[in-house]
């Protein structure tokens, strides 16, 4: 294969992104579902005597 020299860090910089990516989902799905979840454990803790 020929490498161009500008093409060592690409894989890197891929990475990170697809990492950003996927942290920027996972906070947005907390953000969204977390209130819901603390309810439901506030429910079962407040059904126990």
């Amino acid at each position: 294969m020929i490498f161009l020299p500008g093409e060592e860090g690409q894989g890197l910089v891929e990475y990170a992104l697809i990492l950003l990516f996927i942290a920027i989902a996972v906070i947005a799905i907390l953000v969204i579902v977390g209130p819901a979840v603390g309810n439901m454990y506030s429910s079962v803790v407040d059904a126990f005597p």
